[in-house]
């Protein structure tokens, strides 16, 4: 192409995107300073890349999102911090290098160096220098030193308990990453129980704080995800009830203590760790031995609601009964004590255990309708009703009574009210190699001692033995002895490395700081760019990554290393992108579009065809590199950005993106033509002449607009403004050299509009015209003035709900509407008492205010 500033007048997109972004590199223009300036701070965090080597399209439009939004804040003046970094770790890279004979290391490194080249080929705005990736030592150093600090603060406990375990990827999962039963990486491999010591991390300490500080998100959090994590934190309000076994207590956690007196028997977790502790003289029949083996292997979502008597009794804390204590599968142990209370007329689950094994059914609660009988049920009753059979709580309601039965309990010291909560604790080893080594030793003398800090990081051996179906550090001679930080004598390391996520749950406030070789990071620098103004990341990892982060935020803050007790400010969960996939039900298995052209008539039968999430366990992602070799980065920027709200999914569509192409080079020749008609060439008799107060009263509109959508980040309304100003603009013609200059500089602003959506083509059309690159110019401000006109009616919304609605002028500014509109009679009155969880503003339509008691 040439140097910036020479037209052609063929569209080659990619001589353009070629050029430009070399051009940006070599003047390092997206040379960011991460240390504190005067300037007001954004600081823009995505989704935490995992390098498998190739993005997909979906990966493209997460990505996206964030550049556009760090280009138009540049662009007004923000000193911005977008990082770009590799959640490195982890065990699909240690499986893939296994598969093809490399080592772990080398195949991340190589498959960042390959997504790396695959980001910038888009135009994102990163600063390379900042770049992080979670297995660089002097990343994964400070996880460690992080990890200590938690277990000083004994945050961090070793314990035996069942655990889920992928037999693909033999290591254990954490809760969250079993979905449907099965592994997360491997859906068709089911889910396996398996009793195992293992580092958990306290997360429990804080379930309370992450449910209480939902209220600071209200305002600028999805409500789906709130929810989403409030169920995953799953608090519940209930009693601890003392049975007894023997004369020692056996606690049971129940919310229904209103049916106390209706418990017929007991049951326990088959994989309860104290199992054996209360079996007739502390031993298995063989019975029972056969029924713990066949429950084992089960798969979780497979129990049946079966059990066996264990031959012990527990006694019932009020009345003294002798219940019978069975050992079930559909207890878990990791749920409450790992025993539950049995009230089979009660409860669902518990009528259809005692309906199998003939056990007595018992009403307390009766139906104020219909009178019940136990001989006659064919489910359990679980509705609201009044107590019977319950000594001096008959004829109450069954609501009070849960109250009153609790205050009993805990008079006579045979329970006490309680919180319990669905969340466990998180679950972080992991039996295998490629991550985060837990800085800790196991010395005889003194137990388990945190190594010291001079002496991180912990490195990853060399010397390991993959083809190791047990984890492969425990083959390293050079790993395992190492002397106690303690008392100097021979110790060993522990083999377990942390589950990534760990890794992924404070790289945001390592960016902030990412080469300090002397902490974590400085409190200076975490006090200016902290917290993360917008996180742009999909919903799936609303209780994962997201939660991980809330909580050791919080930790971060009770050591005084933070100034918030919440890390990010607004959240964006970008919908997904579709394309279709084919899956062979009878073979269990998905191919790609080559693989379908390939197959017989008799296999194309069996596939299932639909639209999916793109991925690379569905074969159904669409490459990049293949995108933008056909259509251009600009082009595919634009499709992924404007083909629906970035909360929505959308599809994959070949029109579309050729549709966003075909704009692109409307926009092109038309830029060619102004350049002509700037010099005093071919100018045309077939348009009308220049309107050029017609066009800046558009163009100023079109400022406002697509300035409002950008800080909302809504570009697909934005884009759709631009496009329609575009079609203004090819409806005159200039019809002298000095009508086509004045034109030019509607142009050029119209360009700088358009530049953080299509960076590549803006520039180049900007470089017919003037010498300074859009990087560097400012971004555009609208005139009032331009935007007087015609009225228009706005409609005013409570929750979703119209309530009334109000004249305005065209244009006229967010907040003047906003606080008309809360003076608005009918308006005023749904506000009164109540709180404004947010505000949803769309201009020139909607004010829709969302409040809560």
């Amino acid at each position: 192409m040439g140097k910036p500033g020479q037209a052609e007048q063929a569209y080659d997109f990619k001589a353009i995107e070629e050029k430009w972004l070399k051009f940006f590199q070599e003047r390092t223009l997206f040379k960011q300073d991460v240390r504190p300036s005067k300037k007001e701070k954004f600081y823009i965090l995505e989704m935490f890349s995992y390098p498998s080597g190739k993005m997909h399209m979906g990966h493209v439009r997460n990505y996206t999102l964030g550049d556009v939004l760090a280009r138009y804040k540049h662009a007004k003046g923000f000193s911005v911090l977008h990082p770009v970094g590799w959640d490195a770790f982890g065990l699909p890279a240690e499986n893939a290098a296994i598969e093809n004979n490399a080592k772990p290391k080398t195949w991340t490194l190589d498959n960042i160096k390959e997504m790396g080249r695959q980001f910038q080929r888009l135009g994102f705005f990163y600063d390379w220098s900042n770049e992080t990736a979670t297995c660089d030592e002097n990343y994964y150093r400070w996880g460690q030193w992080l990890f200590i600090q938690m277990f000083k603060r004994g945050l961090i406990e070793q314990k035996e308990s069942p655990v889920n375990w992928c037999k693909d990827c033999n290591t254990v999962l954490a809760n969250e990453q079993v979905v449907d039963g099965a592994c997360w990486r491997h859906p068709h491999t089911k889910v396996q129980t398996k009793l195992l010591k293992q580092w958990y991390i306290l997360i429990t300490d804080y379930a309370q704080a992450l449910l209480d500080d939902h209220k600071l998100l209200e305002a600028n959090w999805p409500g789906e995800v709130l929810a989403m994590q409030k169920n995953w934190i799953g608090k519940s309000n209930g009693s601890l009830v003392h049975f007894k076994y023997g004369e020692e207590d056996f606690p049971i956690y129940t919310t229904r203590p209103d049916t106390l007196y209706g418990v017929t028997f007991c049951a326990i977790a088959f994989d309860h760790p104290n199992l054996v502790k209360y079996l007739p003289h502390q031993t298995f029949s063989s019975e029972i031995k056969a029924f713990i083996a066949e429950c084992s292997q089960e798969e979780n979502d497979e129990r049946e609601k079966k059990g066996i008597f264990s031959g012990s009794y527990l006694t019932h804390p009020l009345t003294g009964e002798m219940l019978p204590l069975y050992v079930a599968d559909f207890v878990l142990a990791g749920h409450g004590t790992g025993s539950v209370m049995c009230v089979p007329a009660h409860d669902e689950r518990d009528f259809l255990f005692a309906k199998k094994y003939a056990l007595p059914i018992k009403i307390v609660i009766q139906n104020k309708e219909k009178t019940l009988n136990a001989s006659e049920l064919k489910n359990a009753y679980t509705e609201e009703g009044v107590l019977v059979d319950s000594y001096e709580f008959n004829d109450m309601n069954s609501n009070q009574a849960k109250e009153a039965v609790s205050n009993l309990l805990e008079k006579k010291g045979l329970g006490r009210k309680t919180s319990w909560y669905r969340l466990k604790d998180w679950l972080i080893s992991r039996q295998r190699y490629w991550g985060n080594p837990i800085p800790l030793l196991h010395c005889p003398k003194c137990g388990v001692v945190a190594e010291k800090e001079e002496n991180l990081p912990i490195r990853l051996p060399e010397d390991v033995d993959f083809t190791l179906k047990d984890n492969p550090i425990k083959s390293s001679k050079t790993f395992l002895n190492a002397p106690c930080p303690k008392c100097g004598n021979a110790a060993e390391r522990e083999t377990d490395t942390m589950d990534t996520f760990f890794c992924s749950s404070w790289y945001y406030l390592r960016f902030v700081d990412p080469h300090n070789a002397k902490e974590i990071f400085s409190k200076e620098n975490e006090r200016y760019w902290m917290d993360v103004d917008k996180y742009i990341g999909g919903i799936e990892h609303a209780c994962m990554h997201l939660l991980y982060a809330r909580f050791v935020h919080k930790v971060l803050k009770d050591m005084n290393l933070v100034k918030s007790p919440e890390p990010f400010k607004s959240l964006l969960t970008q919908g997904m992108v579709l394309s279709h996939s084919y899956y062979d039900k009878t073979k269990r298995k998905y191919y790609d579009a080559k693989e379908v052209e390939t197959l017989d008539e008799t296999s194309r039968k069996n596939l299932i065809v639909k639209m999916e999430k793109m991925g690379k366990s569905k074969k159904n992602g669409i490459d990049p590199d293949e995108v933008i070799e056909t259509y251009g980065a600009d082009a595919a920027r634009l499709f992924i950005l404007f083909a629906g709200p970035p909360s929505k999914n959308l599809e994959w569509s070949v029109s579309g993106i050729e549709g966003c192409q075909r704009f692109l080079k409307r926009l092109w020749n038309y830029s060619w033509k102004l350049k002509e008609w700037s010099e005093g060439k071919l100018f045309s008799d077939n348009l009308p002449s220049f309107d050029e107060n017609f066009l800046l009263k558009e163009l100023h509109k079109t400022i406002k607009k697509v300035d409002e959508d950008s800080n909302e980040l809504h570009p697909n309304t934005a884009i759709a403004a631009l496009m329609e100003f575009f079609n203004h603009l090819q409806k005159f013609s200039p019809k002298d050299k000095n009508e086509a200059q004045r034109f030019v500089k509607v142009f050029l602003n119209f360009l700088k509009l358009l530049n953080p959506f299509a960076p590549f083509i803006s520039e180049e059309m900007n470089a017919f015209f003037s010498q300074d690159i859009l990087w560097n110019t400012s971004y555009p401000h609208y005139e009032t003035k331009y935007l007087q006109g015609s009225e228009v009616i706005y409609t005013l919304q409570i929750n979703g709900k119209v309530r009334s609605e109000l004249n305005f002028s065209e244009g006229i500014e967010k907040n003047v509407v906003i606080e008309e509109a809360m003076k608005e009679p009918k308006i005023k009155k749904w506000l009164e008492g109540k709180t404004i969880v947010k505000t949803v503003f769309v201009p020139n339509k909607l004010v829709n205010f969302v409040i809560k008691d």
